[in-house]
């Protein structure tokens, strides 16, 4: 609670010492970033605040869909046999002057290949001093896609790949593929602190970064040479607020202007509050249990059925999301091209989970259950959910023990292969492709990573790999449904719901979209 009212006190005063005519819009966050490098996470929260923010990417998402519009690349072409794909890049790219960088130049070439080769070229001192932990990057495999990356002029960049993939130009518009300048990369080595490019960021974005106090505060300017034009705040706070009533309090007394995840009980006041407005939207997501199907007794599918046989998923959807989700039998979105509306979901039956429990030889099974720390649109309160799965499992003699970790320890334990337990996550899509779910959360290349279940089954993995090489939606749509009866088959998950996802607002808040990937995008917001 005092981090919290250290944090609304410290955006008030900012409002406070603003200029008289500046606009500032206050953002109350769910909790703080990673750090403010993109291409090192996957998360959220750490996206909004430096993806969404800082930096561009050569393609993007169009503001609310997932159509792609032009960003640093005014435009791009993809050679017949899908082989190669080449990206004429805008001439009028600046990057953010700061009072620890000041370009020299525009956004060039260089620029692009310095972004992509320290995430894939070991002996890019960037790849080494991160250890090649670009999560996404390797996840998605995308250095096993990218052949070679070639500087035709200073303007024209060449990707050259080793195969087709159908969602190459949408997986270039995420977070982890954002343009980082190559010359304050080079100043940093020089001055032997690469390390500082992940706390003191430079990007191209339409605002900059100004200050970080850590868990409390973000301070962003809009960025006076954007390309797209200055934005109409001049100021951007994010107050770091991880209790989602202590956001709605701020909210209501006008401290913050918009606010992610709220309480689903607070849905119907909020909407009857004539100084908020409340937006909504199917959520492109799933929320899950993954457990570590490397471990004992975890490695045995029916175990894992059996689990997730003996939680009711129902009651979770009662009392936690309280109507504002849906039961998840897929672990993609029913709202998703691609989903497997054929699958059937394991049933709630304790007495059968019971059975298959005592038939593989399980008594008195002890196990953890991870609980995240913080709200997220797929899971409004692991906490609860944690403590509904440790009721459920103890009817079938399993006793269940509920931990949690900071938000930034919980991904990062949560990711290693000998983690013990069950870990209570989610995914929103990052580019409204089916493999941005199978293969990045489920494939092979995932262990370790955000495959959080440490899952390698290869007829499932080798579904995912050609669906992608393929340009025909319907011989994907085939894949992919296939992969999802191995997944079910095999259980890995116990999927758990997809979520609505609100958006309260302050009424004088305009310009606002909702992301249906997920992000939180103040460009172009204004206030009345």
């Amino acid at each position: 609670m005092k981090k919290t009212l250290l944090a609304a006190s410290i955006a008030t005063m900012m409002l406070g010492a603003a200029p008289v005519m500046a606009k500032t819009l206050v953002y109350c966050s769910e909790g703080s970033p990673e750090g403010f490098d993109p291409s090192l996470y996957t998360t959220g929260t750490t996206f909004d605040a430096a993806g969404k923010t800082i930096y561009n990417r050569l393609v993007e998402f169009k503001t609310g869909t997932t159509e792609l519009r032009p960003a640093i690349a005014e435009r791009w072409e993809v050679s017949d046999d899908g082989m190669e794909v080449t990206f004429l890049l805008r001439d009028d790219v600046e990057f953010h002057t700061t009072d620890y960088f000041t370009p020299s130049r525009p956004l060039n070439a260089d620029d692009v290949l310095y972004s992509f080769r320290r995430q894939m070229m070991e002996d890019n001192p960037y790849y080494q001093h991160n250890n090649g932990n670009y999560e996404y990057f390797t996840a998605m495999s995308m250095g096993e896609l990218i052949d070679e990356i070639v500087k035709v002029d200073d303007h024209t960049v060449k990707f050259v790949l080793t195969r087709p993939e159908a969602p190459f130009l949408a997986n270039l518009a995420m977070d982890f593929a954002s343009i980082h300048s190559k010359e304050y990369g080079d100043q940093l080595l020089e001055a032997g602190t690469p390390e500082r490019a992940n706390r003191q960021p430079v990007g191209t974005g339409p605002f900059q970064l100004i200050g970080y106090q850590e868990d409390a505060v973000i301070r962003y300017a809009a960025n006076p040479d954007y390309f797209r034009g200055k934005q109409p705040l001049d100021n951007l706070v994010f107050a770091i607020t991880p209790d989602a009533q202590v956001r709605y309090q701020k909210l209501q007394a006008g401290e913050c202007h918009a606010m992610p995840y709220p309480n689903p009980s607070d849905i119907d006041e909020m909407r009857q509050d004539d100084t908020i407005q409340v937006l909504e939207e199917p959520g492109l997501n799933v929320a899950y249990l993954a457990y570590n199907t490397q471990q004992e007794p975890f490695d045995d599918p029916q175990v894992r059925k059996a689990l997730n046989m003996a939680i009711n998923k129902e009651a979770i959807i009662e009392a936690v999301f309280q109507g504002a989700g849906e039961v998840a039998k897929n672990p993609i979105p029913p709202t998703m091209w691609g989903y497997n509306e054929a699958i059937e979901d394991d049933p709630y039956d304790p007495e059968r989970a019971q059975q298959m429990l005592d038939d593989a030889g399980i008594e008195d099974l002890e196990m953890s259950i991870w609980a995240m720390p913080v709200q997220r649109p797929y899971m409004p309160n692991a906490r609860r959910t944690a403590e509904l799965m440790q009721a459920d499992l103890s009817r079938v003699g399993v006793d269940a023990e509920i931990v949690t970790y900071e938000w930034g320890e919980y991904l990062k334990r949560a990711s290693s292969v000998d983690r013990e337990g069950a870990v209570i996550l989610g995914w929103t899509g990052d580019n409204g492709d089916p493999d941005n779910f199978l293969a990045v959360l489920l494939g092979c290349d995932g262990i370790g990573g955000a495959n959080r279940a440490q899952w390698c089954h290869e007829p499932f993995n080798e579904l995912v790999m050609e669906a992608k090489t393929l340009s025909d939606q319907a011989e994907r749509v085939e894949r992919y449904e296939q992969a999802q009866a191995i997944f079910k088959e095999q259980a890995p998950w116990n999927t758990l719901a997809h979520s609505v996802v609100f958006m309260p607002l302050r009424q004088e808040v305009t310009g606002y979209t909702i992301d249906p990937l997920g992000g939180h995008n103040f460009e172009g917001v204004d206030l009345k």
